[in-house]
């Protein structure tokens, strides 16, 4: 008899239940105190509340844990510096959506081999993410597989739904369920409104398929996640931070009901995929936002050291702190982005 299920799989690995790794990597009191009340103060941001401007910064995706501490070392110091004016975040993202096809990122493919050591690229993960938590900075990421949240997210502060997943219902249901803040991006093409659609729809009650702490499926309600928010990419027609984009984005989530609070990634298309403009796209936001308070924060890649480098290719021929997958600006550049911003935020904080 010929099979007629599985025809295509090849191999099965099973995974460590959620409530095993998160038993084996615990989380502490004090980080599950820190990660509270992060959410509380982007909430706050999103809503109007909190007058300091939301950044977050770091590796366009983390390969190397090494490069991976030293920039959240450094991160962290500057963070505590700014935290009166600016709430830093960090990108920790493990998991990377292709086009077509490439590496997926750290959770599927730790060893960078394509040997695709799922269990232990979930434990690398939720270690790594304890360890930026230690250190007192805030973390986020794409959640992209909706199975990752349960392994996760406890340990995350602020989440995306990529360009990519933006449209996708099972990306919009997951994100009703979640318990952080998150930002919806603008389709590849430029389109705001499958973003606002995908808040909407994360903002009503979801039921859907999915798995609890002990792995087992199961048909999940939800009560809607409130606190969703758009992040303005760019798209295939080129970029989307200006004035006048920003006030057709206001006017569009206006019409919609939702909450005017938008976020600019300076990198992608509103950078034309060139890390040497962020800096450019970076100022021009962060003046609009003196004088807007609809533009909540903003986006950059960012790593140790700019651009970044072919892959795949051997991991001892890597360059260290250098991305393998967008190309980032450099720890110099964004140290002074950030204290530029502190800077130039001081005439909003005068007046309180």
């Amino acid at each position: 008899m010929k099979k007629i299920t599985d025809i295509n799989i090849t191999s099965k690995t099973q995974l460590p239940t959620p409530v095993e790794l998160c038993s084996k990597i615990e989380r502490k009191a004090e980080v599950e105190q820190f990660v509270v009340e992060t959410r509380t103060a982007i909430n706050k941001i999103i809503f109007g509340d909190d007058p300091r401007l939301l950044i977050i910064v770091g590796p366009c995706s983390i390969h190397d844990l090494e490069s991976g501490r030293e920039y959240a070392q450094r991160l962290a110091q500057i963070a505590k510096e700014l935290s009166d004016r600016i709430l830093v975040v960090m990108r920790v993202y493990f998991e990377k959506p292709r086009t077509t096809v490439g590496w997926k990122g750290l959770i599927m493919d730790p060893n960078l081999d394509g040997t695709s050591d799922i269990p232990a690229g979930l434990e690398i993960a939720r270690s790594f993410l304890t360890e930026v938590l230690d250190l007192g900075l805030a973390t986020a990421t794409e959640l992209l597989d909706p199975i990752t949240p349960q392994y996760i997210a406890d340990l995350i502060c602020w989440s995306a739904i990529g360009a990519r997943t933006t449209e996708s219902q099972t990306h919009r249901q997951m994100a009703s369920g979640l318990s952080m803040p998150l930002g919806f991006k603008n389709a590849t093409n430029g389109d705001l409104t499958v973003a606002i659609n995908a808040i909407q729809a994360a903002s009503q009650p979801q039921t859907f398929l999915g798995i609890d702490n002990a792995g087992r499926a199961n048909a999940l309600t939800t009560k809607g996640n409130p606190n969703c928010h758009i992040v303005l990419r760019g798209g295939s027609d080129g970029p989307n931070y200006s004035r006048e984009h920003i006030a057709q984005t206001e006017e569009k989530l206006k019409q919609a009901n939702l909450e005017p609070a938008i976020m600019v990634d300076c990198s992608h298309a509103n950078s034309q995929k060139k890390p040497e403009l962020q800096p450019d796209v970076f100022h021009n936001v962060l003046k609009q936002s003196i004088q807007n308070k609809s533009i909540i924060g903003a986006m950059l890649e960012s790593n140790l050291f700019a651009g970044n480098q072919k892959f795949p290719q051997a991991k001892d021929k890597l360059q260290y702190g250098v991305s393998i997958t967008d190309g980032c600006i450099d720890w110099e550049s964004t140290e002074k982005l950030l204290r530029d911003a502190y800077a130039e935020l001081e005439p909003l904080f005068k007046k309180q």
